[in-house]
């Protein structure tokens, strides 16, 4: 959980009554931790129909909570046609609200426009824990800004990693500061992560938990078949952006194509950095060396891993990077850059690290290419049976829950007392500005519950968690199925 345990310094007490006492009620309280259910708000700009590693990562995350008995509903903004409800696999409801996009899938705030939506939201699936995800996301940070005015627990995680210089992440962390002076409880997805969270957003360590990312290696498992052996491929699958490394992808593409006749590139995604490389297959006429697939659908990426020998990673920063594991997963030779908490994911035997520069993502790729052509690589289904024992969602979702077993004891700070923390922990200026909106939002939901009281908001069916509509009829179905050992 990444919480460092305070030392005792008092003498260990003998056995006795009272001990006998404090160990039946710790068993008493881990039965009822473990038998305490939640009601879920997963918020975030980001999820489907939108690719990546935090649409990925709530999907998954929300699949294995409502397998342990959990309720679990999503909101997030519509995309395109995709608005109003949704239900996914295993009842999971997603709610695509009529919010205003601004840049790159992420909505504009005014902290104000929002609540009535995400009130209802919260009221109508009677939620006790909203998660929001990811510090680009305007809208995870309006949902805890809030919950908190609606007096919910709130749990935040970071999947992205930040600097301290340049203004857009002067303001970033300004903002974040501001969302989590008073959320319960913050995830971070490696250790680095938690650094530079803590210190962006000047945290107390001690409410700053690491749980990986993972993988399900039932989507991603080798298929040397599929592969072209007489040529040697290297895939790419990432968002086609600058932190993504693609300025560093256009120099390695003619200089390794020039010296290796028989290597070609299969790159997936779409971003404004594709005219780059596009312009780079144009220049050097390697049209039938270097295919641009586009956009991938989440089911398409494994078809598409499967073919090639190598994964590159050319990211200037990531915090976790999920896509080296899934690469990983389908038996490829993995290239990265070492960058944030990339060092982190993966032995040192699964993944061959570099500096982010051309030069050494050049030499990383030609050692691998050597090792692969005298065949001194270990098999796919080696590397396979490696990497799924490393991260499974279930021991995510098994982690998180512990999160909101403790968020859950927590209470909420009263409205005054928020006013403090803003005040005394987010700087004069930028915290009596905030402290200004946090009064104006809390006017306005009194005027909300004034105009529409919580009890005349419908209470919504659930489909998932324990009271599910769902579950009830498994349950039933099950019930009704004759035991072949009665019979």
């Amino acid at each position: 959980m990444g919480h460092r345990k305070r030392g005792h310094t008092h003498a260990p007490k003998t056995p006795s009554s009272l001990d006998t006492h404090s160990s039946s009620s710790t068993l008493l309280h881990t039965d009822h931790e473990q038998d305490m259910k939640h009601r879920i708000c997963m918020v975030s700009d980001f999820f489907y129909p939108n690719m990546g590693g935090v649409e990925s990562h709530i999907y998954q995350l929300s699949q294995c909570l409502i397998e342990k008995g959990h309720k679990v509903v999503i909101a997030t903004h519509a995309y395109g046609d995709r608005r109003g409800i949704r239900y996914l696999t295993n009842g999971l409801k997603v709610y695509y609200l009529p919010l205003q996009v601004m840049y790159n899938q992420s909505t504009a705030t005014t902290c104000f426009h929002s609540l009535p939506l995400l009130r209802c939201v919260f009221v109508r699936e009677r939620i006790t824990i909203v998660h929001a995800h990811s510090s680009f996301s305007a809208m995870a940070h309006d949902a805890l800004f809030h919950a908190k005015t609606m007096g919910l627990n709130t749990v935040f995680t970071d999947h992205s990693l930040f600097g301290f210089a340049d203004l857009s992440s002067v303001l970033t962390n300004k903002l974040l500061t501001v969302s989590l002076c008073d959320t319960n409880h913050i995830v971070c997805v490696s250790y680095t992560s938690k650094e530079n969270t803590v210190l962006r957003a000047a945290l107390d360590p001690e409410i700053v938990s690491v749980i990986p990312n993972a993988v399900d290696p039932t989507d991603f498992t080798p298929d040397p078949c599929r592969r072209d052996n007489s040529k040697i491929t290297i895939v790419v699958i990432s968002r086609l952006v600058y932190r993504k490394g693609i300025d560093l992808l256009s120099g390695i593409i003619p200089e390794l194509c020039g010296k290796h006749p028989d290597l070609c590139f299969l790159i997936g995604g779409e971003g404004p950095k594709r005219i780059i490389l596009e312009e780079v297959r144009e220049k050097y006429q390697l049209h039938d060396r270097v295919r641009l697939l586009g956009a991938l659908d989440h089911k398409d990426v494994r078809d598409v891993l499967v073919r090639a020998h190598i994964f590159l990673n050319t990211s200037l920063t990531e915090a976790f990077c999920m896509a080296i594991v899934e690469g990983a997963s389908c038996g490829l030779q993995v290239v990265s850059t070492r960058v944030g908490g990339i060092p982190e994911v993966l032995p040192d035997e699964l993944v061959t690290l570099c500096e982010p520069s051309v030069r050494s993502l050049c030499d990383g790729l030609e050692t691998v290419i050597a090792r692969i052509r005298t065949g001194n690589v270990a098999s796919p289904a080696t590397i396979h049976r490696k990497v799924r024992t490393l991260y499974t969602w279930r021991n995510v979702a098994e982690r998180t829950e512990k999160v909101y077993n403790r968020v859950c004891r927590e209470p909420v700070l009263p409205f005054s007392e928020r006013l403090h923390r803003l005040r005394s922990h987010c700087g004069a200026v930028a915290g009596s500005i905030f402290s200004f909106i946090a009064v104006i939002t809390f006017l306005f939901l009194l005027l909300l519950q004034w105009l529409r009281p919580d009890h005349l908001i419908d209470v919504a069916i659930d489909s998932s968690g324990p009271h599910s509509r769902m579950g009830q009829q498994l349950s039933k179905k099950k019930s009704k199925t004759p035991n072949p050992a009665l019979s």
